[in-house]
């Protein structure tokens, strides 16, 4: 299905949540959004009767036949969730503040917006005028609260973003059973302490899915001396993560993404609507894709198959999203795509085992082609576009007729050009 780009009326912002300046914590660097200049204002009174065109990509509606997330609990770890936004009503399930600033009202107060953006890709329900919706719409949101914004003043006053704060909103999210933990901030610290949350988290049968972070050039070197834009993210690499970068409206990988080993997945991260502390709608990250939204649709997509499967791990969660994402080589990740762009619905109807490219089931089922990585590839080589791979097939058999009468020569350049084509696996399915 062709992405379609949906346009609210004219003069609706368009503010742009980066991982931009770099906070400190415990004598580490720790990337956190921040809003950038607006050209408008996004109101309580906001409506804009789009749908989301992420959902579009992802599979929403073949997904929802299966499953619409309830039953599963979303903690998202960040600058809290403003519970009065009306997509939010009867979605969150607590909030925890660990900010300690008197402003957090229990993790139901956002005076940054981040965390209330995030929580409405996941989980916002329909309202009367608006086309904001989760992509796990019947999902709940435990807000955890870890930094009140990443201006100047909380920075001096130590309520910015800090590693140390993150690991225990990891920890207390595990702790109160929270299947799925979003998490839009990175470090380029391998910090001990967020490395042991995460491994809690794991244990407690928790997936954490982490950003992979952005190179927006307002990111700086750590304080471990990191390669700058390039290096691995924390907690995205840490073992058990499910790692997130960001593509564009048209499925493209780009340079506005850190790309590396610690990326698992993509999901798109452009032109993101979804809710805001305000109380109305608005779009996000309008001029480049940033990993913050990314990472909260694959959480989404991570809450659609803990819905549905319930009795497995974290692990098979991972494997399920992975070995079903659409990517240019079926049996290969990259560090651009890591196993491509989530599909949800795919991921929902996979049957695990061998005759599966990709990765290793975690359950021992080898799969039929190892996985391997690519290296040295620029982030906008790719273009993983389930449509343009349809219209290329689509095609293809219409050339059918002429390659039965043209000989064996010409077959075998049309097989060769179909394997070239094909985005993925070829995948069981449900009913469609």
């Amino acid at each position: 299905m062709r992405p379609r780009i949906r346009r609210g009326a004219a003069g609706i912002v368009t503010i742009l949540l980066a991982l931009g300046a770099t906070l400190t914590g415990a004598g580490t660097a720790l990337a956190s959004p921040r809003a950038a200049p607006t050209t408008g204002q996004c109101t309580a009174e906001t409506r804009l009767a789009a749908t989301p065109p992420a959902l579009d990509q992802l599979q929403s509606t073949s997904a929802w036949t299966v499953t619409r997330g309830a039953g599963v609990v979303v903690a998202v770890v960040d600058s809290g969730v403003a519970a009065n936004n009306p997509h939010l009503a009867g979605a969150i399930a607590g909030g925890i503040d660990l900010v300690g600033d008197g402003m957090g009202q229990g993790g139901y107060a956002d005076l940054d917006g981040h965390g209330t953006a995030i929580a409405g890709e996941i989980a916002a329900r329909r309202i009367g005028g608006s086309g904001v919706l989760g992509l796990a719409p019947d999902a709940r949101i435990l807000s955890v609260r870890v930094f009140s914004s990443t201006g100047d003043q909380a920075k001096r006053a130590g309520t910015g973003p800090s590693i140390a704060r993150l690991a225990e909103g990891i920890r207390v999210a595990a702790a109160a059973r929270a299947q799925i933990i979003n998490v839009s901030l990175s470090t380029d610290s391998d910090d001990p302490g967020l490395r042991a949350a995460v491994a809690y988290a794991t244990a407690a049968g928790s997936l954490v899915v982490a950003s992979a972070g952005n190179s927006n050039g307002d990111y700086a070197v750590g304080a471990n001396g990191a390669n700058g834009v390039n290096g691995v993210r924390y907690p995205a690499n840490d073992p058990g993560v499910l790692g997130v970068t960001a593509v564009n409206t048209a499925g493209q990988a780009t340079s506005a993404s850190i790309h590396g080993p610690h990326i698992a997945v993509a999901a798109p991260g452009q032109n993101v609507l979804t809710s805001s502390s305000l109380g109305g709608d608005c779009v996000y990250a309008s001029d480049a894709p940033a990993t913050s939204f990314s990472t909260g649709y694959a959480a989404a997509a991570a809450a659609l198959v803990a819905g549905a499967y319930p009795n497995e791990k974290p692990a098979q969660w991972i494997y399920r999203l992975e070995a079903s994402a659409v990517r240019p080589s079926a049996g290969v990740r990259d560090n651009q795509l890591g196993w491509g762009i989530v599909q949800p619905y795919d991921a929902l109807t996979l049957i695990p085992g061998a005759g599966v490219p990709g990765p290793i089931d975690p359950d021992g089922k080898e799969a039929a082609v190892s996985a391997r990585t690519t290296q040295g590839v620029s982030p906008l080589q790719h273009q993983v576009l389930p449509e343009a791979a349809a219209r290329q097939i689509a095609g293809l058999a219409g050339l059918t007729a002429a390659i039965l009468v043209s000989g064996i020569a010409v077959i075998g350049l049309y097989l060769r050009r179909r394997r070239a084509v094909q985005p993925g696996p070829r995948l069981s399915r449900a009913a469609e």
